[in-house]
């Protein structure tokens, strides 16, 4: 899709990372039904998405019973399309419901900054900035006999979920061709001025300036910006921007409970010769709701990494006392 025409490909500039997508909504909410089944959740895929891309990329998909994807050696991370929603994957269930309905704030505020810092492009669904309280359903204007066989077809497809397999599901599913379906996917953009739209808001847009400001973030795919990683415990990993001068990122993301490293023998944790880490931006921090922000390393305590959350550590330089 992304290759070019004269390498026999299609040109797009980017194709959608579902992977990404589906190991996500695994971690924050648990749900292995339907496609989900084939991912896990867990932090060692979330770091391949984001040091690969693609996780499949030619095994064996059991729910399709084929292989599924094929090679991405060579595909720029901005050529992928890192998403949590999409107009497809909110509108497969019987509710439409968002992500950040489906899990807690705190995970969806450290997958969303996984979004946000992430070597992809990233791609947010319409009202995910705020928090869209809406719902978004399959729908669709044909003439009646076309309009009944696609409100069959949806059932059917829908029915691989558990959740969808019921006759009252089933009868309770949104009629694609009435024109309420679409209607009450209409976004109510007043949401945004409501306290708890307006944190995952200012959320969103301090993340957004992050990325075009902070000079490692804004480099990916543009300077030698090398990705790293490493699994920290059940539910956490690091993200580790290795950059030429030294100027190195390390994003951790912890979906699970609060992780105290001591000791801490992981080597991305180690800051590069003569710096430290500076707290750059905690998805904790009180204007998004959070319980407030807190370094993860200390001199004494080690490292205390917060459940739930997210932060980005920069370097500076360590302060040579002896010289004052």
């Amino acid at each position: 899709m992304v290759t070019p025409p004269a390498q026999g490909g299609h040109g797009l500039d980017a194709i959608y990372n579902e992977d990404l997508h589906h190991t996500a909504v695994v971690a924050a909410t648990g749900c292995i039904d339907g496609y989900y089944s084939e991912y896990t959740g867990t932090p060692q895929e979330l770091l391949s998405a984001v040091k690969h891309g693609f996780l499949f990329q030619g095994q064996r998909y059991h729910w399709q019973k084929q292989r599924r994807g094929r090679p991405a050696r060579g595909i720029a991370p901005a050529q992928i399309a890192g998403f949590l929603e999409n107009h497809d994957q909110v509108a497969n269930s019987t509710t439409g419901e968002r992500l950040w309905q489906l899990t807690s704030p705190g995970r969806h505020r450290a997958l969303t900054t996984l979004l946000l810092c992430g070597p992809w492009t990233p791609f947010l669904f319409q009202g995910a900035e705020w928090n869209s309280s809406r719902p978004f359903f399959y729908f669709a204007d044909h003439h009646p006999d076309l309009a009944a066989l696609v409100r069959k077809g949806r059932c059917e497809f829908l029915s691989q979920f558990t959740s969808c397999q019921s006759t009252e599901a089933q009868a309770a599913l949104a009629d694609p061709g009435d024109r309420a379906t679409f209607e009450a996917s209409r976004l109510d953009w007043d949401e945004r001025d409501r306290p708890e739209h307006a944190r995952a808001l200012a959320l969103h847009r301090d993340l957004i300036a992050l990325r075009k400001r902070d000079p490692v973030l804004a480099a990916q795919g543009r300077t030698p910006v090398t990705l790293d990683g490493a699994v920290l415990g059940p539910e956490c990993f690091l993200v580790r921007y290795l950059e030429d001068s030294g100027d190195d990122r390390l994003l951790i993301v912890n979906l699970g409970r609060e992780l105290r490293l001591r000791p801490a023998p992981e080597p991305l944790l180690a800051a590069p010769e003569g710096r430290r880490w500076q707290l750059i931006f905690s998805s904790d921090d009180r204007r998004y709701g959070g319980p407030g922000a807190c370094a993860p390393e200390s001199e004494d305590e080690g490292w205390t990494i917060a459940g739930q959350a997210a932060c980005l550590l920069g370097v500076v330089p360590i302060e040579d006392h002896g010289n004052h």
